[in-house]
C-alpha cells in the first residue's frame, strides 16, 4: 500500500485535529468530491477542527485524481491509496495509522448520513463523555426491499449471537471512538466484517455505545459496493467467531495493533 499526504501546508502548522475521519473509497468518483467538501463545510460550521484521511481503496476510475486534485486545495485532507483492492476493511485498516487525533473514527464515501449529521455525533463525544463508541443508526433508510430485509436479518443474527452489542444497526457509520479504545481493540478485518467487529471488539472490552438517530439518504450517484456474496461473508464471519471459536479472536492473538499490521504503510509525505 503506497500512502501519501498531498495538502499544500505542513500539519505543524495547522490547528491539532480533534477528529480524524478515515474513509475508504472504492470507485466512488461521482460522490466523493462532493462527501468531502459538505463534511469540511460542516465541521468548519460547527468549530470542529476535522481531520479526512481518504483511501482510494483500488478504485478503478477517478476516484484517486479526484482525491489527489482535493488535498491540494484542502490541506485537513489525507489521501492515500491500496493499490488492489481488498476489501472495505483493508481500506479503513490502511488509514487508521495515518489519523492523529484523540478521537479516531470511520465513514463511508456515499454521503448516505448528512455531514450535519456528522458533527452532531461527534458534539456528543469529548472528555467529558468518557470512553465510550458513538455510532450512528439510520431510520427510514431509503434502501430496497431486499437490501432491508438482509439487514434486518443480519442485526437480528447479531443481537441474538451476541446478547448486550448494543447496536440494531451494526452497519451504520460513522462510528467514533476515543484513540486508547482503538488501539486496544487490535482490529484485523479487511473485509464488510469490520464494522461487527468494531462492536464485538467494544462489547469485550466493556465499552459503551451510544447511538444517535439518523435519517439514511440515498446515495448521490454510483452504486453500492454491497453485494449478494457480502450477505454469505457476514454469516459465514459470525459462525466461525461465536460458534466454532474461529476468526477475529484468533487473528488478533496473532495480529498486534493496526499500525503494525498494515501493509507496507509509507509515512506520509508532509
Amino acid at each position: 500500500m503506497r500512502a501519501t499526504y498531498a495538502g499544500t501546508q505542513s500539519p505543524g502548522v495547522l490547528p491539532a485535529p480533534e477528529l480524524s475521519l478515515v474513509m475508504p473509497c472504492y470507485d466512488e468518483q461521482e460522490v466523493v468530491e462532493r462527501t468531502v467538501s459538505d463534511l469540511f463545510a460542516a465541521f468548519d460550521a460547527g468549530g470542529r477542527r476535522l481531520e479526512l484521511i481518504a483511501v482510494d481503496n483500488g478504485s478503478r476510475d477517478r476516484t484517486g485524481a479526484i482525491l489527489a486534485e482535493l488535498a491540494r486545495r484542502e490541506p485537513r485532507l489525507v489521501v492515500a491509496r491500496v493499490e488492489v483492492n481488498e476489501g472495505y476493511g483493508k481500506g479503513v485498516l490502511a488509514g487508521l495509522p495515518l489519523a492523529r487525533a484523540p478521537w479516531i473514527g470511520l465513514i463511508c464515501a456515499d454521503g448516505q448520513v448528512a455531514a450535519a449529521d456528522v458533527v452532531r455525533l461527534f458534539a456528543r463525544a469529548g472528555p467529558e463523555a468518557g470512553a465510550r463508541l458513538f455510532k450512528v443508526r439510520r431510520r427510514f433508510r431509503r434502501d430496497g426491499l431486499r437490501r432491508k430485509i438482509v439487514s434486518v436479518i443480519y442485526n437480528v443474527l447479531m443481537t441474538v449471537l451476541y446478547p448486550g452489542i448494543g447496536s440494531i444497526d451494526v452497519n451504520g457509520n460513522p462510528k467514533i471512538l476515543p484513540r486508547e479504545a482503538l488501539e486496544r481493540m487490535g482490529l484485523v478485518s479487511t473485509d464488510w466484517f469490520l464494522d461487527a467487529e468494531i462492536l464485538i471488539r467494544a462489547r469485550s472490552l466493556r465499552l459503551p455505545v451510544v447511538e444517535v438517530d439518523v435519517a439514511g439518504h440515498a446515495r448521490g450517484g454510483g452504486r453500492s459496493n454491497v453485494r449478494a456474496s457480502t450477505c454469505l461473508e457476514f454469516a459465514r464471519h459470525l459462525l466461525e467467531h461465536r460458534l466454532l471459536g474461529r476468526g477475529i479472536g484468533a487473528e488478533s492473538r496473532r495480529g498486534g495493533t493496526p499500525a503494525a499490521r498494515a501493509d507496507a504503510v509509507a509515512s506520509p509525505r508532509r
